[in-house]
């Protein structure tokens, strides 16, 4: 059994305004007090952010309630510094985001300027173990098409510095701005992949590995895959759901490699297409299916996802609640169209981020 691990990024925000708070640093003081050294918690680029990461975890049970474990402590220890978590992956109000403490973020923000400092966003990168780079390479190969679809799945960030987007994920778009985000090309082995992420370390415009930004990527740190393409999740529900699928679809492609079944070679500019098509409208609209690349509606290419990873979800046991979840999102919509709602029914956006914060936890 594969095991996955997942990292969660979430903002802090004022309790009573949801304005944006830089606070991590106290945050994190207090999370590491008050669980004695064991925190899980990381400092992000922005100081109105704080980020933790679950341990690896081979059943679906343990991974949401380490992840509702952590978003609580998050909460707790936020509450003692006077303020709050929102699992939103971008403000809904405006803000002027201040970089945070240390010298690799400030080497961000001297060298990227206005794209590093408006990158206040949080994403939900998913871990998933791998048995070798040989391995891992081959999976990122074979799962460039499906990537977009776990976007759309996790859209969550419709409002953008006090104004709707009109995209469901615009962090994504925020995101595309660094010069290594995005979709990548086939690699072919191991080899090809680490040479292609060292011909780009050595142009110098990125600081070391940790800046490969790609969809999905090799750990630098863990034998993992990592896949990054999505927006932290309002519900945990559907972030649980997103590790599902992302385990789901690594070893569905890990064992398309070992059956000797070649990579659909998709050209990155029409990944890049399927990928903007998911952040303008995630499961609300229509998406490009991954098999033709061709757009059909949303809840059509979700379910041919679920197709494709059925045997793996059934091998371990976690087709049923796969189902359920996916259900579930496809009825009530994904973050960005509760907040959507949240607006329509309330006084303004400051009542959209203090229930976003009250639905963080779950």
């Amino acid at each position: 059994m594969r095991t996955v691990g997942v990292e969660e990024e979430l903002l802090l925000v004022d309790a009573e305004n949801g304005e944006p708070r830089a606070l991590s640093t106290a945050v994190l003081a207090l999370a590491e007090r008050r669980t004695e050294g064991a925190s899980a918690f990381e400092t992000e680029l922005h100081d109105q952010q704080v980020e933790f990461a679950t341990e690896p975890r081979d059943s679906m049970g343990d991974l949401a309630q380490e992840i509702r474990r952590w978003r609580a402590e998050a909460a707790r220890s936020a509450a003692d510094a006077g303020a709050a978590v929102a699992a939103l992956a971008t403000s809904p109000l405006p803000v002027g985001p201040a970089i945070g403490q240390g010298e690799r973020y400030r080497w961000l923000a001297r060298k990227f300027g206005l794209t590093a400092q408006e990158q206040l966003t949080c994403g939900c990168h998913v871990h998933v173990s791998v048995e070798s780079d040989d391995e891992g390479v081959a999976v990122l190969d074979r799962v460039r098409a499906w990537l977009p679809v776990l976007l759309a799945l996790s859209a969550n960030s419709p409002f953008w510095q006090g104004q709707d987007s009109e995209y469901d994920s615009y962090r994504s778009m925020v995101w595309g701005r660094w010069p290594s985000a995005g979709p990548v090309e086939v690699f072919g082995s191991a080899d090809r992949y680490h040479q292609e992420v060292q011909a780009l370390i050595d142009t110098e415009v990125l600081r070391d590995a940790g800046m490969i930004y790609f969809d999905a990527r090799l750990s630098h740190r863990y034998p993992t895959v990592e896949i990054r393409v999505a927006d932290v999740c309002l519900d945990p529900a559907d972030t649980v759901l997103l590790a599902t699928l992302a385990r789901a679809l690594v070893e569905t492609a890990a064992r398309a490699w070992k059956a000797g079944e070649p990579p659909a070679p998709v050209p990155v500019g029409v990944l890049r297409m399927a990928a903007w098509q998911a952040a303008r409208s995630g499961v609300d609209g229509r998406l490009l299916h991954p098999l033709t690349m061709r757009p059909e509606p949303a809840a059509d290419v979700v379910r041919a996802l679920f197709t494709h990873v059925r045997d793996a979800l059934e091998d371990s046991g976690d087709i049923r609640q796969a189902d359920e979840a996916l259900r579930a999102v496809l009825a009530r919509g994904t973050g960005a169209r509760t907040q959507r709602e949240l607006l329509s029914g309330s006084e303004g956006l400051r009542a959209v981020v203090r229930e976003c914060v009250a639905r963080t936890r779950g």
